[in-house]
């Protein structure tokens, strides 16, 4: 197995944590769809937007069409917010990794399937995503995972070959992309188990790229 010299993440469940389901509540109260209804627009045309075939004021309106109502201005600002605020919570345990493999001059990159305000809003609010190497943001190519394209953008971006890539996500089909482009990679479930698998890769230097670098200037 190839040395890993940079480290690719996924942002959704991965860097981030679960939905916040009081702000899905919010979608739901803005629109005054059913659960199901919502559901069924939002996720239908989700894709498109994450891929950039759909901007925000698009995406919004063409899932208001879909289920039957038509969102004012007001509406579709508080639509933006409540979205981004969906995908707002964190994975404490991956972002102190994330500063582990920083801190030891590994490379780090994060690539989503992520729209264009949620991009903006999320940005805006997490100084800490400005500290990665390079950013592959879904609508901003106009691909998305599982696409190969996005992956070889990924690897351009982080100046690092394919095969010194380890890249995680949730999602088995994107795991599945991202071995077709020649990474590494691993599908995230939880923390725990993550670091199971990589220590059953032999990857545990890894886990342990702080406490080396701390030994290395005298902190043990």
């Amino acid at each position: 197995m190839a040395l890993v010299k940079a480290v690719l993440f996924d942002y959704g469940m991965v860097l981030s944590g679960e939905p916040d389901s009081t702000a899905w509540t919010r979608l739901l109260t803005i629109t005054g769809l059913s659960e199901e209804l919502l559901h069924r627009e939002y996720w239908a045309h989700r894709h498109a937007y994450d891929r950039g075939d759909l901007n925000a004021q698009s995406f919004w309106h063409t899932v208001a069409a879909g289920a039957g109502i038509v969102i004012t201005p007001t509406q579709l600002a508080q639509l933006i917010a409540a979205d981004t605020d969906l995908w707002s919570t964190l994975n404490p345990p991956m972002l102190a990794w994330v500063d582990q493999l920083q801190r030891a001059g590994i490379r780090t990159g994060i690539l989503s399937n992520m729209p264009d305000a949620m991009e903006a809003g999320l940005r805006a609010r997490h100084a800490w995503i400005e500290s990665f190497d390079h950013h592959t943001w879904s609508h901003a190519v106009n691909r998305a995972k599982p696409e190969p394209e996005i992956y070889q953008h990924a690897a351009e971006g982080l100046q690092t070959p394919p095969e010194h890539i380890l890249f995680i996500d949730d999602k088995e089909e994107n795991i599945t992309a991202a071995l077709a482009a020649g990474m590494q990679a691993i599908q995230y479930s939880s923390h725990a188990a993550f670091e199971r698998e990589m220590k059953a890769r032999g990857l545990d230097y890894l886990l342990q790229l702080e406490r080396h670098t701390d030994s290395q200037n005298g902190k043990l």
